[in-house]
């Protein structure tokens, strides 16, 4: 019986990847306006504060590839990661942020741009949603993502850094949770990790950490759900 040796190393059910999806830190935006995927907005000095903090995190980790989102503010959390551990940083345009018809805009109703009433018809299905990228092409493109970053890193880890709502979105469908929920909500504040872990390619468990949590300002972790400790896992 013969192997054929021009097939690769073979997949191993046992074999396991673990992928740290990370958002990025603080960004430098004082007029507070929706940045979304426009260009030009960099991270705070707070913000680098948070990179760093991270990379210091992963530094004794098995981190054998790094990619962010094409974004300034990823590209910049991203590399401290990717310099402790002698990486050069990937760029995949799938972990890039949500799109959203009110990026560049101020966000409210007494004084941004819910205060026209032309905008009023962006919010009229929020399960879609109805203002943005619908969260079904946000889980089948981080999905893609997620898989070649484990590709990429098999047997290893690997740091993919993006934005919040993305991150969000895809562990609620990993988790099996409803797509559409509360944004202030989410379990995913500046420079966290939501961690998935694979065994072969199939992901067994998904955990979330902030080891910045003491850079995130306190106003923007009011509402935010509580850490719980360890991983979620799933059945075989």
């Amino acid at each position: 019986m013969t192997s054929d040796m021009t097939s690769g190393p073979a997949k191993r059910d046992d074999d396991i990847t673990v992928v740290h999806v990370m958002r990025h830190g603080e960004v430098h935006n004082p007029d507070g306006v929706l940045y979304g995927r426009r260009a030009g907005y960099h991270l705070s000095e707070l913000g680098r504060q948070m990179a760093d903090r991270v990379a210091e995190h992963l530094a004794e980790r098995d981190v054998t590839h790094v990619v962010a989102s094409p974004l300034e503010r990823a590209q910049e959390t991203a590399l401290p990661v990717a310099k402790a551990h002698g990486l050069d940083l990937a760029t995949d345009e799938r972990l890039i942020e949500a799109a959203n018809v009110f990026e560049g805009k101020t966000f409210g109703v007494g004084d941004g741009a819910l205060r026209k009433p032309a905008n009023w018809r962006h919010l009229t299905n929020p399960f879609k949603p109805s203002w943005g990228e619908p969260y079904i092409e946000q889980v089948v493109r981080m999905m893609g993502a997620l898989d070649a970053a484990r590709d990429a890193a098999r047997g290893h880890e690997a740091v993919c850094v993006s934005h919040q709502l993305p991150i969000w979105i895809l562990r609620s469908f990993v988790e099996r949770r409803r797509l559409w929920h509360d944004p202030r909500k989410r379990q995913c504040t500046l420079a966290s990790l939501t961690t998935f872990t694979y065994r072969g390619d199939k992901i067994v468990s998904v955990g979330y950490s902030e080891p910045a949590r003491d850079l995130v300002p306190a106003h923007l972790l009011a509402g935010a759900k509580p850490v719980k400790g360890g991983a979620k896992a799933f059945g075989a």
